[in-house]
């Protein structure tokens, strides 16, 4: 049991070894070319585009989750769980709905030319096919990330802190600024880390709106260009930027679990009514996020799939979503395995060796799938050429593309990228297992395999499955990865909704958008259920 943990953390770091030695093996010449023709705009639009996202994510985040926790307002208990709903829509699922309604063709725009007149040069409309609209729709489906850490981290603040800024004269914004938010400091930070690791890691909505990013240089040096060692050259320079934020975030992870203890709540804070305009201002401000990231799109694609003349329960559809949720299953499965060895692992065997066991396996999380792709396919193609040529030679046998023509090697690169989710998962429902119980089945005569059975499982069987859904909708919405390593004839929705998107037959692509959002909503409920349990409880 133990040697397949380390196995499994073997497989999870494979595809970000292979990345880099590909990438640090490649040509000189083709270095030189990636170094002075795409690296500087490369670089340039993926850094505005994490400080647009990173800062307003920062922002809605922080300041809804304060709202929600510290005052009531009409619509409070509402809004505190719908502010979370938006992590159900793909980003990219959320740039086709809004190029629909704003673009030039687009209701808004006929609207207003119809109600003023004006021909199509007559006037200026933003363009949302851009930088901005990339940032603005990114920025919609990440704020939640934020949302979540920091409402937490207020909730668990002492509420004596903030009392005594109030007696010593300081208005509410005032304590807030100067007590609550440096408090919520660790908690805020990692939630926007995080929001900008995904924001990296984004494949489609950039490609979508023709933004030039170092995810699409990838693609395009993949499949464009045929040029395997510039999209390993690439890969590598996107690797260095997602683990320096990787490390980041577990330094202020580790800050916000040091911040939480830091006071008791010795005092519940009376939460004061907002009146007139001042809580009609809240509702305002807190539904605002969630009319741009959840209503209004699934309003637009639900009237895209209605008038596409598509339906879910036809042929193609069907066999679509078999394949997308067969190979969700499998991966999320197999994932959460994985997780549950290493966690065992750690668990009985704590130290550096353990400590360093779950960062490796857990590396994946922090590097976009089209490293990992591109990490996979460089040396298993090498692989598969070799074994075909000794097939074909000695034994008249044509294996073609025996490893890279299998779904099994994209449920690897699902591993390698997801094993941290499941990790996470898994370990916040054995930090409530306390350690002497693993010594009370020891001395029971219980060997590893029946203290995970008996002890472990049973008891984070709620964690377990929280794991597995997780996985399965992450699956179900990765693009990068599953465009580069799916096998000919083996379409999924997420596939299915870009290449319609691409074409621009946006009225067909809202058919499996509105399927991946369907099934993006299953981890978000049941997260919204937990915060509903919270609201009562208090």
């Amino acid at each position: 049991m133990y040697r397949m943990a380390w196995v499994v953390a073997a497989l999870c770091v494979a595809p970000i070894l292979a990345a880099t030695l590909a990438a640090l093996g490649g040509d000189l010449a083709t270095w030189r070319d990636v170094l002075w023709s795409v690296l500087p705009r490369y670089t340039a639009t993926t850094l505005a585009l994490v400080a647009i996202v990173g800062s307003g994510a920062a922002v809605i985040g922080t300041s809804a989750a304060w709202l929600v926790t510290v005052y009531r307002f009409p619509g409070v208990r509402w809004l505190e769980i719908a502010l979370a709903l938006p992590l159900a829509f793909p980003a990219y699922v959320l740039a086709y709905a809004y190029t629909s309604l704003l673009d030039h063709p687009g209701p808004v725009q006929t609207l207003l030319r119809d109600v003023t007149g004006w021909g199509p040069r007559d006037y200026w409309f933003p363009e949302i096919r851009s930088l901005g609209g990339a940032a603005l729709m990114l920025t919609m489906v990440l704020y939640p990330y934020v949302y979540l850490l920091a409402r937490a981290s207020f909730r668990q603040q002492s509420s004596n802190a903030f009392l005594v800024a109030r007696t010593l004269g300081r208005s509410p914004l005032a304590a807030f600024w100067s007590v609550a938010l440096p408090m919520a400091r660790p908690a805020i930070v990692g939630g926007t880390l995080l929001a900008i690791m995904e924001t990296i890691a984004d494949f489609g909505t950039v490609a979508f709106f023709n933004v030039q990013t170092f995810a699409t240089g990838i693609y395009q040096a993949w499949f464009g260009l045929g040029d395997r060692a510039a999209a390993a050259q690439l890969s590598l320079c996107l690797l260095t930027f997602a683990l320096l934020l990787a490390g980041l975030e577990r330094a202020q992870r580790g800050g916000a679990r040091r911040a939480s203890r830091g006071g008791a709540r010795f005092e519940v804070l009376t939460q004061p009514r907002l009146t007139g305009w001042r809580g009609w201002g809240a509702t305002a401000i807190c539904l605002t996020p969630v009319l741009m990231g959840f209503l209004i799109p699934v309003i637009m694609l639900g009237m895209m799939a209605w008038g596409s003349g598509q339906s879910l329960l036809a042929p193609r559809y069907v066999n679509l979503m078999s394949n997308s949720v067969s190979l969700a299953a499998i991966a999320s499965v197999l994932t959460v395995i994985g997780a549950i060895l290493i966690g065992f692992r750690a668990r009985t065997h704590p130290g550096r060796t353990s400590r360093g066991l779950v960062i490796g396996a857990g590396l994946g999380y922090a590097v976009p799938g089209g490293v990992i792709a591109v990490g996979l396919m460089v040396p298993l193609a090498g692989l598969d050429n070799v074994i075909d040529r000794f097939m074909e030679g000695n034994f008249g046998i044509d294996t073609g593309l025996l490893i890279t023509g299998s779904i099994w090697l994209m449920v690897l690169a699902y591993m390698a990228r997801f094993m941290a989710a499941a990790l996470n998962a898994y370990d916040s429902g054995m930090a409530t297992v306390p350690s002497h119980f693993d010594a009370i089945a020891r001395s029971l005569g219980q060997g590893p395999v029946k203290l995970l059975w008996r002890v472990h499982l049973p008891v984070a069987r709620t964690s377990v499955l929280t794991a597995l859904l997780i996985v399965f909708v992450d699956v179900m919405k990765e693009l990068p990865a599953t465009l580069i390593l799916h096998p000919f004839n083996f379409d999924t929705l997420a596939v299915q909704a870009y290449r319609l998107a691409a074409d621009e037959r946006l009225r067909e692509a809202a058919v499996p958008s509105l399927a991946l959002v369907a099934f993006g909503l299953i981890p978000v409920l049941l997260l919204c259920r937990t915060i509903g349990r919270e609201s009562t409880a208090s």
